[in-house]
Parts: structure tokens; C-alpha cells; sequence
């Protein structure tokens, strides 16, 4: 199973990270993969300067916009199920 972290502290927060985890939901929703990914919320991953901070596991943080989750989910998700 996957774990994704999307940072919800402040400065993620006011660059939409609700929108990102929504779209998250509805994209993993659409491609059935709800049991092998775990979804959650987390503070501070410490690149507050770029867009939405995600990160897969414990590997490096990743920046994330709503606008593109899907091709989010296609490079750095899907090939690792």
C-alpha cells in the first residue's frame, strides 16, 4: 500500500491543498485504487515556497496543484502498484 501525505499547514493550506486532497479522492476514486493507496493529511513537510506539498511514503516532497493530480497519479503512483 501507498501512502500519500499532503501537507494542510497554513501556507499549503491558502495554495488549495483541499482542493488537491478532493481531486486526489475523486482521481483514485475513478481508477478503483482506493485499497492500495492511504490517503492523509500532514503538517509541515518543509517546502512551503512551491505549490501543495505531497509525499509518497518517505520519499522527497513533491509540489502538487489540483490541475495536475492526474498526470500526479500517472508519473509517480500508478507504476508503483
Amino acid at each position: 500500500m501507498l501512502t500519500i501525505s499532503v501537507c494542510v499547514g497554513s501556507s499549503c493550506h491558502l495554495k488549495g491543498s483541499y482542493n488537491v486532497i478532493k481531486e486526489l479522492q475523486s482521481e483514485i476514486a475513478k481508477l478503483n485504487i482506493e485499497k492500495k493507496i492511504e490517503l492523509k493529511a500532514s503538517f509541515c513537510l518543509g517546502h512551503c515556497t512551491s505549490a501543495v506539498s505531497v509525499k509518497i511514503n518517505d520519499e522527497p516532497v513533491l509540489s502538487l496543484s489540483a490541475d495536475n493530480v492526474p498526470e500526479f497519479l500517472q508519473t509517480h503512483v500508478l507504476s508503483r502498484l
